[in-house]
Parts: C-alpha cells; structure tokens; sequence
C-alpha cells in the first residue's frame, strides 16, 4: 500500500485518517511547530546557512516546544545569541551523545524528504551515521500486545535483519520492544527512535533493551538531553520512524492505537505499509484490519517485505529434528497449542513430549508463551 503526496483523490477517498480515529489532531499529525507553525519546506530549507540546527534544538528543550524551523522572536533571538555552539557540542561529547544536522551531508535522504524533517538527530550508540541511510523497515503496534503479537514481531525483527534490513521502532514495550528483540536476536542492526531527550530511557523499563541496542546499533531523538516524555512529542515521533524507513509494518494495533499515526506518515510520504491480518473478533485487530480494507499490503511471511525491497528470498534449510518432534511441529503448525492439547493430538506421554518441546525450541521452530506453544518457522 503505497501512496504519493500527489495522490490527493485518493487520500479524499478516506473519510478522515487513521490517525485521527485516534485522537491525535492535526497539529500533532503534521508536526508541532512551537511558536511559528511549520512553514513550506522551501522556506524552511531556503533559510540554509542562516539556520543552526543545534541552537534551534536546544532552544525547542528549553522552551518546551517542537521546531523545524526558526521561529522570528525575541525569545529565540536572544537565546541564538547567547549560544556557545562549541561548548554545547563538547558537552554533548562529553555525555557520549553526537548530534547530526539536517544540512549534513550524512542526514539520511530519507528522513530529510519528509515534509517536517528535525532540524537534526541527537545519535546515542556505536554504529557510524551511515547506518542510518541504509535500508531500513518500520515495526510497530501496540503496547499491550498479545503474546501472538509478540512472537510475530519478534519474528519479523529477527527475519528481517538477518536478511540485511535495518529494523527501526520506538522502544515501546510489547511490539516496538519485540521487534528491537528480534534484530538483536538475528545479529542484526536495530534503530530505536525516542519521543524524550537522547539521556532518557524511555519507559525505564526497557533500560537494558536500550543499552543493546545502542552497542550495535543508534538511539536516535530530535530531542536534546534534559527533555522528559510528553505524550504529543510521540506522534512527532512516529513521523521519524516512518520517515527512516521505505516501508512501515503494523503488528496489531486497535481502533485508536497511536501505530495508526506511523501508519499515516508513512502514507503521506508514498511509502509501503504492510498490515499483519488479525482475528477479527479481537480489538487488538481492528486497526491493522482497518488499514486492510483501504488497501495496505497483507504480511503473511517476512518474505513479503523482503520481496519489496528486492532482496533475494531463500529456502530455509530443512529442519533436521526427531520423529516425535516432527510430529509435534506439525501439529503446532496447525495453531498455537498448550502441551495437553499437544500429547492429546500426538499421543506422546509427558516426558517425550517435553523432550520433543525442548528439541524443537533450541531449534528455533517454536516458541512457548504463558503455557501455549506457536510455531517459529
């Protein structure tokens, strides 16, 4: 499902946008401007040397506003003034953080042909810049997610950057976390992209998810260090997610679920969105599904994406696992089960059938969530 900015029929066409089912309003879908409003990108990029970046984002954390452009005030001028770009870059040294301007020639294209790119990204992790101008996939959805969610996200995280995409989310807990969990599983690079300072981890329960990433992979944020979560700063931030990446896909997520919000950003940037079908009686599935019925691309298999991208999709090696495991994997591929269900379909008494579970699970063919099992390939 991919839409270009020129495609005003067709964006018509839908009654209003996900996004604002899901109570975000306009300002907040379009960007936060603080003081000016977002000015047409050929102001804002017209303004070129006259603009700093950095003093732009440290002016937006002091003042507790959101800017993509130089606001004409008082306020900012005597702040861009007083501004010692030097010493706040050695600072930003200092607490191991970098920052990487829009009018960089690094700046991911991606992100810079947004209409509301940040002034810049503060960068916290090990990898090079250049990470972030490879190609790269948007996993989101909702926070408090099923364990289905869960393993699927986490699946897609771990395909896909085995395959050599760059997995980017929001360290959010249930999908966004999965997905991060995924890449890292697979070796692969993760971006997480924060809706608070870069010194903030966000919630403080993925501290160490955050601390992972950032070894292999970037914590990125337009945030300067110092500024606390808010909730209008997250739909900003989803314009991020999806403006990194070619191709935005959603988990689960309900009627209202701010992924929706990605999901929009992705569309009025003529980017793909995939969409994962969920059960249709499950209000963890109306949003994906409503995204279905306008036309997103259903996901089945990490091979979908792959194929978009033009990656070259292999067979996965055979399975090389025992008889009662086999049988098992066959059983568990016809949908998720708990081990009484399993010895039941099997026949297998309860010591080859955990024998057999625990085969299959160092194999990596399933996975066991709250005492059900669900097949991993």
């Amino acid at each position: 499902m991919t839409q270009s900015r020129g495609q005003e029929g067709a964006r018509g066409n839908r009654e209003v946008p996900l996004s604002a089912r899901a109570g975000v309003p306009a300002t907040a879908r379009r960007g936060l401007a603080g003081e000016t409003g977002f000015p047409p990108r050929d102001r804002a990029e017209g303004e070129g040397g006259g603009v700093n970046e950095l003093v732009l984002a440290s002016f937006a954390a002091a003042s507790d506003a959101h800017l993509v452009c130089e606001p004409r005030s008082a306020r900012f001028a005597a702040f861009k003034a007083r501004f010692d770009a030097h010493a706040e870059l050695k600072r930003l040294e200092t607490l191991g953080f970098r920052f990487l301007a829009r009018t960089d020639p690094a700046f991911p294209p991606l992100l810079r042909a947004i209409h509301d790119p940040p002034p810049g990204l503060f960068l916290r992790g090990e990898a090079e810049v250049q990470l972030l101008a490879r190609p790269a996939v948007a996993i989101v959805g909702a926070r408090a997610c099923s364990p289905y969610g869960r393993q699927i996200s986490r699946l897609l995280g771990r395909e896909l950057a085995a395959a050599g995409l760059v997995v980017v989310s929001g360290l959010a807990r249930g999908i966004d976390a999965e997905a991060h969990r995924g890449a890292l599983e697979a070796a692969g690079t993760t971006v997480a992209v924060l809706g608070c300072g870069i010194d903030r981890d966000y919630p403080a329960a993925n501290r160490e998810l955050a601390r992972q990433v950032a070894a292999i992979g970037l914590v990125v944020s337009e945030y300067a260090p110092g500024v606390e979560p808010a909730p209008w700063r997250f739909p900003a931030r989803n314009r991020i997610v999806a403006g990194l990446c070619a191709a935005t896909i959603v988990v689960e997520a309900r009627e209202r679920s701010g992924a929706l919000i990605t999901a929009d950003f992705a569309l009025e940037e003529g980017r793909e969105v995939f969409s994962v079908p969920g059960e249709i009686t499950s209000a963890l599935s109306a949003g994906v599904n409503a995204l279905l019925r306008l036309g997103a691309t259903p996901l089945t298999c990490a091979q979908d994406v792959l194929e978009s991208y033009g990656i070259a999709v292999h067979d996965p090696p055979e399975l090389e696992v025992g008889v009662p495991a086999a049988g098992v994997l066959e059983r568990v591929r016809d949908g998720a089960a708990g081990a009484d269900e399993l010895a039941r379909a099997t026949g297998l008494c309860a010591g080859e059938l955990a024998a057999a579970l625990t085969e299959l699970e160092l194999a990596g063919a399933v996975t066991q969530e709250e005492g059900v099992y669900r097949a991993c390939r």
